[in-house]
């Protein structure tokens, strides 16, 4: 019964899912979070082993994701359901588009879906970084209520935070300089795998 749920849920996800891997986040974190299968904190850790191994990001994720709930098996009907209505759908699309792609309904039709697609991905980027960012209730209530070092721990809370942003800055401005991915990744994994060691986090 769970990897025909795994199969289903995925499967809903793909079909309604525009805009690639970014803009299912949402999508993800409602159906895995409401069917008890996850955390917010381990889709946080999902996203960031499927962004540092090969391969598209929405099939990575999901096979992450089946393989913790049903084990091989789960990964499988999984990845299998989040790609099927895609393999589907770009089937029948592929057949008309060349012949409706001047239509007004069709132009209109992706103009509509756009913005749509930017706010699904900017919904997941403000709920993944505030759990990176903040991901004690400490934390979050001293953003809220002002920060108070009786309640919060520096090398537990503070201090992560600011490793964490301190990343974030230099990624962005490595990212904007041009430098490859790959190097920005491992550095920031180096630097995450000392922090914890570190920390003892």
């Amino acid at each position: 019964m769970t990897l025909l749920e795994l199969f289903w849920t995925f499967f809903k996800i793909g079909l309604f899912t525009f805009g690639g891997g970014y803009a299912m986040l949402p999508l993800i974190e409602s159906e895995v979070i409401g069917h008890g299968w996850a955390t917010t904190e381990d889709i946080v850790d999902f996203i960031a082993i499927s962004e540092s191994t090969p391969g598209p990001f929405a099939i990575n994720i999901s096979t992450f994701i089946g393989r913790t709930v049903g084990g091989i098996p789960g990964a499988f009907c999984a990845t299998f359901g989040v790609v099927l209505p895609s393999f589907l759908v770009i089937l029948i699309v592929s057949h008309f588009f060349v012949k409706f792609k001047e239509s007004k309904a069709v132009k209109g039709a992706m103009t509509g879906l756009r913005p749509a697609v930017v706010g699904l991905i900017a919904s997941a980027l403000l709920s993944v970084g505030m759990k990176v960012f903040i991901p004690s209730e400490s934390l979050s209530v001293a953003f809220r209520e002002g920060f108070n070092r009786n309640t919060l721990n520096f090398f537990t809370e503070v201090l992560p935070l600011i490793i964490s942003i301190t990343l974030f800055i230099v990624s962005a401005v490595l990212a904007f300089k041009k430098k490859h991915p790959i190097m920005i990744i491992c550095l920031s994994a180096v630097v995450g795998i000392i922090t914890g060691y570190a920390l003892g986090l």
